[in-house]
């Protein structure tokens, strides 16, 4: 069994310890909800208050050239784009991920029409995350498309000649389970489908090879394993092979050619930029960069393999501290032990009957008593049907999460089930934001 010295010992002998003061973290807290809300950079708040104090009070509008506002979202895809295995001038940040995906649906939509109108049917997985679904709903009833919902383990097999799309989240918000994108892009496209995929669970926390797997088109979101801050800007990929054969739906006007040639006709940007569509939000624009800044920090530190292996690391331990330490509660696991399918999170699952009124699993109470103690993870509602349960979810960001916060938040974890802590009423009251 791993003690709590072995724990430290395994702390004192990360190369990525240091990065931890990079952030700013309650004292006292054991923060496990990084794959919902990344913790804050130290650096964002003097970023904020420069960029309001003197580029936007001082500067005023000439910081749109002097300060650099103007190029920001292109900037910061470049600093990022090595880590999704894209070039210089191929991603850009910009709008938000439900957003982006309807950019890059659209255009994949048009794009099949135009070459297999034949092809009625968008297919994705039924755990996806629900935005993803609202937006495939709606270009599905804009082209006339049927979407067709899926398990794990259909998505191979339902790779026909009616399908035009497949959509995949690269690593499953409930589960932490992770898609082969090579395998899964090369099988689809194979059959002449087009594969988008949503890294919002994957950006910053996982290997991703984008152009190496030939993948359609990408969005992922900035404030989770990239610190970006709440609703910060999210970011967009398409395959330069694909980019400018349509307009992005959204054709605003920092995505035309010359924007500020303020003619009446759209005419989109080449490449990249004319996913872009309104005027950028430039305060937010600045703390993500605060974020990424720490990625760079990392790449000599030995980079994604470096942040995979403490990823893996973590949550394997995690895995082996909860099947030892808290036997007999009624908890599961419904991530992946492979390493090759698995995450940055570990996700378990709770027996139905077992809450206070004898019908819920009583996951949604633990997570709340857990977070009373400090140690914040989070909660995601079953489907009630028993294929998809309850979930008590927890992120293990290498940047900021050490092997001493995984002992003791499984330490909380087992007296919170052995004390019956959970059963409080004040942790049975759901929250709006669970």
């Amino acid at each position: 069994m791993t003690s709590l010295q072995d724990c430290l010992t395994l702390d004192a002998q990360d190369p990525l310890r240091a990065l931890r003061d990079q952030f700013t973290l309650p004292e006292g807290v054991i923060y496990l909800d990084g794959n919902s809300l990344g913790a804050s950079p130290r650096a964002a708040a003097a970023r904020v208050a420069e960029v309001v104090q003197q580029e936007w009070a001082q500067g005023l509008i000439r910081s749109w050239n002097d300060a650099g506002w103007i190029s920001l979202p292109q900037r910061l895809g470049d600093q990022f784009a090595p880590w999704l295995g894209v070039g210089a001038g191929e991603l850009v940040f910009t709008d938000t991920a439900s957003i982006n995906l309807y950019k890059v649906l659209t255009a994949a939509a048009r794009i099949a029409r135009e070459d297999a109108p034949q092809r009625k049917r968008l297919i994705s997985e039924r755990s996806n995350f629900p935005t993803d679904l609202y937006i495939a709903q709606s270009v599905c009833q804009e082209y006339g498309l049927e979407l067709v919902l899926l398990e794990p383990e259909e998505i191979a097999g339902a790779l026909t000649d009616e399908v035009a799309i497949c959509m995949l989240t690269h690593v499953n918000y409930r589960t932490g389970a992770m898609h082969d994108m090579a395998a899964v892009t090369a099988a689809a496209q194979g059959k002449g489908i087009l594969c988008v995929w949503d890294l919002c669970h994957s950006a910053g926390a996982v290997p991703v090879d984008l152009k190496g797997a030939n993948a359609d088109f990408a969005i992922g979101c900035s404030y989770k394993y990239l610190n970006g801050g709440p609703g910060a800007s999210a970011f967009v990929w398409a395959n330069p092979r694909l980019i400018n054969r349509f307009w992005q739906p959204l054709s605003g006007w920092f995505g035309h050619a010359e924007p500020f040639k303020f003619v009446p006709d759209y005419h989109p940007a080449q490449g990249i930029q004319r996913y872009l569509c309104g005027t950028q939000p430039m305060v937010s624009l600045s703390v993500l960069q605060c974020g990424l800044d720490v990625f760079t920090a990392v790449e000599p530190l030995g980079g994604m393999e470096a942040l995979r292996n403490k990823s893996l690391a973590l949550t394997d331990l995690f895995i082996a501290l909860v099947e030892e330490r808290c036997q007999g509660h009624g908890l599961g696991l419904a991530t992946p032990r492979e390493h090759g399918r698995r995450g940055s999170q570990v996700c378990l699952t709770r027996e139905e009957g077992l809450g206070v009124d004898g019908k819920d699993s009583g996951a949604y109470a633990i997570v709340q008593a857990l977070i009373a103690r400090g140690v914040i993870g989070d909660f995601r509602k079953g489907d009630g049907t028993g294929l998809h349960k309850d979930i008590l979810r927890f992120g293990f960001t290498p940047l900021y999460v050490g092997f001493e916060d995984v002992w003791h938040a499984v330490e909380h974890l087992r007296q919170v089930l052995e004390s019956g802590e959970w059963r409080k009423p004040e942790f049975n009251r759901i929250n709006a934001v669970t």
